[in-house]
């Protein structure tokens, strides 16, 4: 499926990729409407009419991964909801192997995300993340999130110490979005992840080659 002898460098999205999606799908369409919903009387199908206009809004810019945004825009403290749920966030199957294949083969790997810097200290607090990639790569230090072709191209000249080629960099990611922009800003290699959410239904009719579980792409 990937043919290694050509990557040089793996760029990995963070959640729906490396962590189960499913912690994060239960925050944000479970909790935080059940929690709006309550402060403000409404019924639950109605809190999550209100919380899904304002999310579609402001997709694939950073405010839709900035926490202390919807902290405003909800008032709740998105922050304990975060910690209180912090046991249920779990890497997807196979990912610690993968990484560690990946690192094993002498090949760097840079967690690239659009996570808001509080959401990645909890991941990190969760299962130690980033002890295990190589470096990362935060939209909100960019600027601009990785749907934008201007992220990945600062972050070519973030890591352009002469050993990165994005032409030879694999990217894995469950976002077409974000795919679609390291495609037009000549990242070589693209892969999405099928089933970001283990609760979810696998996708299909994707517009990149795609997978299920991290052993059908090992290194």
């Amino acid at each position: 499926m990937i043919d290694w002898s050509r990557i040089d460098t793996v760029l990995l999205d963070m959640d729906g990729t490396l962590i189960d999606l499913r912690f994060d799908n239960h925050l944000w369409n479970v909790v935080v409407p059940d929690r709006y919903g309550e402060r403000e009387g409404v019924a639950r199908e109605r809190a999550v009419e209100i919380l899904y206009r304002d999310m579609l809004a402001s997709k694939a810019t950073l405010d839709f991964y900035d926490l202390d945004y919807w902290a405003r825009e909800t008032a709740l403290d998105i922050d304990a909801i975060h910690e209180e749920l912090m046991p249920l966030i779990r890497y997807r199957e196979d990912a610690p192997a993968f990484v560690s294949a990946v690192r094993e083969s002498g090949r760097p790997v840079v967690l690239a995300t659009n996570a808001h810097p509080k959401s990645l200290a909890v991941k990190h607090k969760a299962i130690g993340l980033l002890d295990t990639v190589d470096s990362f790569v935060s939209a909100h230090d960019i600027g601009v999130p990785k749907e934008d072709v201007a992220y990945w191209q600062r972050l070519a000249s973030d890591l352009g110490d002469g050993r990165y080629d994005p032409a030879r960099a694999l990217l894995v990611d469950d976002n077409i979005l974000a795919l679609e922009a390291a495609d037009h800003a000549g990242v070589g290699h693209l892969m999405c992840v099928a089933q970001p959410d283990s609760g979810g239904q696998r996708r299909t009719d994707l517009p990149y080659p795609s997978f299920t579980r991290f052993a059908e792409i090992m290194p």
